[in-house]
């Protein structure tokens, strides 16, 4: 009997040790998954910032441009299917998340959305102005003061809009309570970095104004996101140091002040009004194709945070 006992308690502690071997083995292969995503979604923001970087240091591109926007805005997406990818990759389902990354997130698209509207809000001053000078094309036949009201250029629009505005309620590991929870908040505090770093740069592209990119600069420089470095260098030096205007905003600009020099010498304003309806007809396709752009992130961003919401609901029933 005593033998017996003596053989089971050897056979259950190897059992115990083999169990025990075995859910270390089991943590570790999936610490290793969450560290293998985790890397596989930073290199592949990464590269989208690196494509940004290589578009923006070609020669004859553009910083401040229409088409320079487009390529910052493509960086949203690519960004966000990548946070998508590192999601199913270490099978964390939005439908099973904690109650703190569920905050996080929501509190970040609430901020992406409000940051987009203001994009709009810009397109939409701009477009106003584009107005004013279609009106002022308009009127070439008749008096000369009246035209020249019109053909104010386009200023800096400077807005008292505060963007600090985005706080954490509290930053740091300890309320993500699994190791999932800790890697999807890793990777969303870039998700955060970035697309908020792109807003800030739109806008004080739209604007001419470096207020926007410094507030919001100063928004997530706790979310220390090395991936942004070097593109931010390049980008600071243009929107901060030289003071640069959009370029096609410059372009309508000089067209409008040709018209209007035209008609105060009293030269002949023909060629100066087609030049500027030229180039307000490429302004105006331009702004469109952005307001587009613009909606489309919109609605995508409000989509994700709708789809989390439904979630949220369905886990409270």
């Amino acid at each position: 009997m005593v033998l017996l006992v003596q053989r089971l308690s050897k056979l259950y502690s190897k059992l115990e040790n083999h169990h025990h071997h075995h859910h270390h083995h089991h943590h570790q292969s999936e610490a290793d998954v969450l560290s293998v995503s985790l890397q596989a979604f930073r290199s592949a923001v990464s590269n989208c910032l690196n494509q940004l970087l290589l578009w923006s240091s070609k020669p004859g591109s553009e910083i401040l441009s229409f088409p320079w926007i487009e390529q910052c805005f493509e960086v949203l997406p690519l960004v966000n299917r990548a946070f998508a990818k590192l999601v199913v990759d270490i099978d964390y389902p939005m439908s099973g998340w904690e109650v703190a990354s569920v905050d996080e997130y929501l509190s970040y698209s609430l901020y992406l959305l409000e940051l987009l509207n203001s994009v709009t809000s810009s397109i939409s001053h701009l477009s106003h102005a584009r107005l004013s000078f279609a009106h002022a094309l308009s009127l070439v036949e008749s008096s000369p003061s009246v035209i020249i009201k019109h053909l104010r250029p386009i200023q800096p629009q400077s807005s008292s809009k505060d963007y600090k505005g985005y706080e954490n309620k509290e930053d740091g590991d300890q309320k993500f309570a699994s190791c999932k929870e800790k890697v999807v908040n890793e990777a969303l505090m870039e998700v955060k970095s970035i697309s908020f770093w792109v807003c800030g740069v739109v806008l004080a592209s739209l604007s001419g104004e470096a207020k926007p990119y410094l507030e919001i600069k100063q928004v997530i420089t706790r979310f220390n996101s090395a991936l942004l470095v070097g593109v931010d260098s390049l980008i600071s030096e243009v929107v901060v140091e030289k003071g640069e205007v959009l370029k096609e905003v410059k372009e309508l600009n000089n067209a409008a002040a040709s018209l209007e020099s035209a008609i105060v010498s009293g030269k002949s304003s023909g060629d100066a009004a087609m030049d500027l309806q030229k180039t307000l007809g490429v302004f105006e396709k331009q702004l469109e194709a952005l307001e587009k752009q613009v909606d489309n992130l919109f609605s995508k961003a409000l989509a994700d945070r709708n789809e989390l919401l439904v979630h949220v609901r369905q886990h409270k029933q």
